[in-house]
């Protein structure tokens, strides 16, 4: 097995077993202590939404219930992916008190839950929240991290005030996670596959097949969006052009990842033809060794939304060796 630099952690999300938690055969406890049993990695990511039937409130028995499952099998959680609500069902804005109301509850979960981090959406909690709550993060010894992800990159105006934010806190409980959707070359062959099925042009399709990170293919997605060319039994699956895909390369993440903690290794399907999915990932071990990070790669599949009939489990495992393998190169 490929050796990884010493405080680099292989871990795998609960978010990749999304269809089976749809499905509701198994309870999500069980899928996530599966995931230890089945020896794909002894350190798992979850998310709270989906695995605690009480959340954002979580009980002590469900987390107990985790938390000794997972530690018998030898595993244990190293992320909570959290959740923060910014308006009421009537649409008001909640106020900083009632935000932090609904987050802290959250926090003591995942420290129960034996948790060394929550996750947020980037920006999500803003300046104000983030100190209302730093003492308790010290207090829980728990890094909260923000997820950078897709076509976010570090140089537009709200990435770019929100990482000052967590550079002037100047705090280790405060960091940022990358996802490396950001980083795609080009796109999964099953998704243009699913996006062809589904009848979008076929001018557009060559497009996206040869020029993924060309600034003319994104306006030639952005013009068919609103022309309303989009055939409506994929527009959903259209709209991840805009939002979860992203066209930059691993040096744009070069001068944040002093505030850097944490990545998703996110992969859409397997098929590595010209490096499109092992590619970001070497690209990524490069720019960490010249780094002192320790941290977790987290395996997180975002393909299961096209592919419908993989395993999850045997994608996972596929995935996680491709991965070690990459990154050790």
């Amino acid at each position: 097995m490929p050796h990884l630099p010493d405080g680099w952690t292989l871990s795998a999300s609960t978010f990749n077993w999304t269809p089976e938690i749809i499905r509701a055969e198994h309870t999500t406890t069980d899928l996530a202590v599966g995931i230890v049993a089945d020896g794909l990695t002894d350190t798992i990511e979850v998310e709270a939404g989906q695995t605690f039937r009480h959340f954002p409130r979580s009980t002590d028995a469900e987390l107990d219930d985790l938390r000794t499952r997972l530690r018998d099998q030898g595993g244990r959680v190293s992320i909570v992916g959290a959740s923060l609500d910014d308006v009421t069902p009537r649409g008001e804005l909640l106020s900083e008190d009632e935000r932090e109301a609904f987050l802290v509850p959250q926090l003591r979960a995942a420290h129960r839950l034996g948790a060394g981090g929550v996750r947020l959406p980037f920006g999500q909690a803003g300046g104000q929240l983030l100190r209302r709550v730093l003492p308790l993060l010290h207090e829980l010894e728990l890094t909260l991290y923000e997820e950078l992800q897709g076509q976010q990159t570090p140089d537009t105006a709200p990435v770019a005030a929100a990482l000052e934010v967590i550079s002037d806190l100047d705090d280790e409980r405060v960091r940022v996670l990358v996802d490396i959707s950001m980083l795609m070359p080009t796109l999964p062959s099953s998704y243009l596959e699913a996006l062809r099925a589904g009848g979008v042009p076929v001018e557009l399709l060559g497009r996206l097949e040869t020029e993924w990170r060309s600034p003319q293919t994104h306006g030639a997605v952005i013009d068919l969006l609103r022309s309303g060319g989009v055939p409506p039994q994929v527009h959903t699956l259209f709209m991840n052009l805009i939002v979860r895909f992203g066209r930059s390369d691993a040096s744009v993440i070069r001068g944040i990842l002093p505030l850097t903690g944490a990545f998703h290794l996110k992969f859409w399907d397997l098929d590595d033809t010209d490096g499109r999915v092992s590619s970001p990932i070497s690209d990524l071990g490069a720019e960490l060794t010249r780094t002192t990070f320790t941290g977790t790669l987290c395996s997180e599949w975002g393909g299961h939304e096209w592919l419908e009939n993989e395993s999850a489990t045997d994608i996972t495992r596929r995935h996680l060796a491709l991965a070690r393998a990459a990154l050790a190169r």
